[in-house]
């Protein structure tokens, strides 16, 4: 029973887990850089004007060479002419070419040419050695398109060379924009052709609709809101996790405009050329002015809008410092783009610099967090169009089976529905497509080939069972839907939690209930075996995690008490803080923080290994049934064990705002973790993620 498994414990999202530090709006003056007065760019070089000469004495040297453009003295003689002059012996060379053209050189030194009838034949050759007429044949002369192109050749030098003087005069700048074109901004421009992409496309957020809607009708009738004394806003900040529909609202703008839209990313103002950011900038606001009113959509904003470097910073960014320098001009600057309204998308906002972010550049910040339940009911809606579902499909239970899916995540469950769908030799999609598809995505493809030991698929038989009895008998643990020993993915096993609900907050007992969850595959490993394995590496760091943040930040440790030292992070894609290297407290606070969460843990898993050893026949019968079917059915569990789920259900984890400490208490839904991802969703909650318990290898 070695390597039985690891149990992965994922429960379901609860306020604060991984919350980054936030969006800071707290004023701190950028650095002064005084970098004097403009300096002229230097003149152009004088040597510039020798171009000509060398010009001319290229032009002269080619005209001496190229055999098509010498000058000479030239005659044209009849044939009868020619022969008069061949019997005055005033013809001293001639050359015969194939086509009867032929040439050559009087006495007097001039040229000649004259064409000779191919009649003539041996008599003219004896007539011309009797006087004496020295005979050569030849090839065709030269052509037309011969001399065209010597005499292009000739004027080449001057083309080139005053192409590089004219460029010299224009400056090194000028040139160097004007040649490789980098100074030009990579905006796609829908002016006549939009997006077929509209706001019915974009399924719930009709809060943040409404937002977006209004800089539309600002821009589309100005004058109404000119009448009541209200001003359009310079910008508007939409932030929020991945996937969750950012750049789909403004793709449908664009299609809703009835005026100009430049859509940009961020990454493509700043290149390998020092200036060519701002130059960018410039450009893209120039060209807006031209059609204004306009809408400018910067994508990924964060790419050029990071905090600037303080001063005594050992690193700094010149060149992108130089291109937010630009954007904050053109936003609200001395001279500012009058009739443009900037659209912007980030997910970092806790990054962005101050100066980009106060009122009169980005004038609103809309938050799109991850979708609700009725949300996702009606995501799953618009990408169910055009596919065939079966009448036993309910977007309903499917929505509710999805917390913390972003619309994103959505569209690719209908996807992998699809193609099972297909794999199956259907056209119509049907429950099981779903289920199989949102199984594939938490937890990845089944493997056939991943066949566990007799006694392996034992030891997890008996860990699952352990998770999920302990949240049968729990009061306040999310409902168990689902509890399998099928290999997927990295996992041998998985028991599924779906929250019935969703709330916004978490009241003390849910979180020590998570925890002896989390802890239930460990308590049946103890309470059948006398002993515990690998499966538990897992469920043991995610209790600690919790247990850390229940210490840390939400002030449920009587030891310390109701103190707070959030780890930090970013707001929407998770991932903690240096916390060991800039802890704000000291050393014996650390060790009150590890005896507090070494308590949480132990009595944890005591209250866990309790439940199972007061239910020791019915944890006996849920491993017997699985171990025969290999998966069991929530509503088998409860009946096995004589309950029936909570009605109220366990909330999942907060999405909106949640009264805690400030802009970074703003937690996604809870969805369950994946091994593969293992944290799918951003802005990671203060409790694991919803609901996968899986002992995996």
């Amino acid at each position: 029973m070695a390597d039985a498994g690891i149990s992965r414990t994922a429960r379901t999202a609860g306020p604060g887990e991984g919350r980054g530090a936030g969006v800071t709006k707290r004023a701190e003056p950028p650095p002064t850089r005084d970098r004097g007065a403009p300096v002229a760019p230097p003149p152009p070089p004088r040597w510039r004007h020798y171009l000509w000469l060398v010009a001319l004495g290229l032009f002269v040297v080619l005209y001496l060479f190229l055999p098509a453009t010498g000058s000479q003295s030239h005659e044209s003689l009849t044939y009868s002419g020619f022969l008069h002059s061949v019997a005055a012996k005033q013809v001293k060379t001639v050359s015969i070419a194939s086509d009867g053209q032929a040439s050559g050189e009087l006495a007097n030194g001039h040229s000649y040419s004259t064409v000779i009838p191919t009649q003539a034949g041996q008599e003219l050759l004896t007539k011309l050695e009797d006087n004496g007429v020295q005979i050569t044949a030849t090839v065709p002369g030269v052509s037309f398109g011969s001399q065209v192109l010597s005499w292009l050749i000739l004027v080449l030098p001057f083309l080139v060379l005053g192409y590089l003087w004219w460029r010299m005069s224009k400056g090194a700048a000028g040139r160097l924009q004007g040649a490789l074109g980098v100074g030009r901004s990579n905006a796609k421009v829908f002016d006549a052709e939009r997006p077929s992409t509209t706001f019915a496309d974009v399924a719930g957020y009709e809060g943040a609709k409404v937002e977006i809607r209004e800089v539309v009708d600002f821009l589309r009738e100005a004058d109404r809101y000119a009448q009541a004394g209200a001003k359009a806003p310079r910008g508007v900040l939409m932030v929020g996790p991945p996937g969750t529909g950012k750049t789909l609202l403004a793709r449908a703008v664009a299609g809703e405009a009835a005026v100009p839209f430049f859509s940009v990313t961020g990454s493509s103002f700043v290149e390998m050329f020092v200036g060519v950011g701002a130059a960018r900038v410039r450009d893209l606001f120039a060209e807006a002015r031209k059609r204004a009113p306009a809408i400018v959509f910067v994508d990924e904003i964060d790419a050029i809008g990071q905090r600037r470097a303080g001063s005594g910073a050992v690193v700094a960014n010149d060149e992108r410092e130089q291109t937010l320098n630009q954007l904050l001009a053109e936003m609200d600057g001395f001279d500012p783009a009058t009739g443009v309204v900037v659209l912007a998308a980030t997910n970092r906002p806790e990054v962005l610099d101050p100066a980009l972010l106060r009122p009169g550049r980005f004038d609103r910040q809309v938050t799109i967090p991850l979708p609700n339940l009725a949300e996702r009911r009606a995501i799953l809606a618009v990408h169910c169009r055009g596919k065939s579902l079966d009448e036993g499909v309910d977007l309903d239970v499917v929505a509710r089976a999805t917390p913390g899916f972003s619309g994103a995540d959505l569209a690719n469950l209908v996807n992998e529905a699809a193609i099972n769908a297909v794999r199956a030799g259907r056209q119509v999609l049907c429950a099981d497509d779903f289920d199989d598809a949102r199984d594939r995505i938490i937890l990845g493809r089944r493997e056939g080939s991943n066949v566990l030991l007799a006694e392996e698929k034992e030891a997890v038989a008996v860990h699952e069972a352990g998770h999920a009895l302990v949240a049968v008998y729990a009061k306040t643990a999310d409902p168990v839907a689902k509890v399998t020993i099928l290999p997927a993915g990295q996992a041998l096993g998985v028991t599924e939690q779906l929250p019935a609900v969703e709330r916004h907050l978490y009241g003390e007992d849910h979180l020590y209930d998570m925890l002896a969850v989390m802890l239930g595959g460990r308590a049946g490993e103890l309470v059948v075996f006398g002993q515990g394995s690998t499966g538990a590496a897992n469920d043991l760091a995610r209790a600690t995690e919790l247990a850390t943040k229940m210490v840390r930040e939400f002030g449920l440790s009587a030891a310390l008490g109701p103190v707070g030292y959030p780890a930090g992070g970013s707001v929407f894609l998770g991932g903690g803080g240096a916390a060991l290297s800039s802890r704000p407290f000291a050393e014996q606070t650390q060790a009150a923080i590890d005896a507090e969460v070494a308590r949480l843990v132990r009595e944890a898993e005591q209250r866990a290994t309790a439940v199972l050893e007061e239910h020791r026949d019915v944890h006996a019968a849920l491993v017997a049934l699985l171990l025969e079917r290999e998966t069991v059915d929530g509503e088998e569990i409860y009946a096995l064990a004589g309950r029936t789920p909570a009605a109220g259900g366990t909330p999942i984890g907060p999405r909106d705002a949640v009264h805690l400490s400030g802009p970074e208490e703003h937690p996604d839904a809870g969805r369950p973790a994946t091994v593969a991802r293992d944290a799918p969703a951003p802005a990671r909650s203060a409790l694991p993620r919803g609901g996968e318990h899986r002992s995996h290898e």
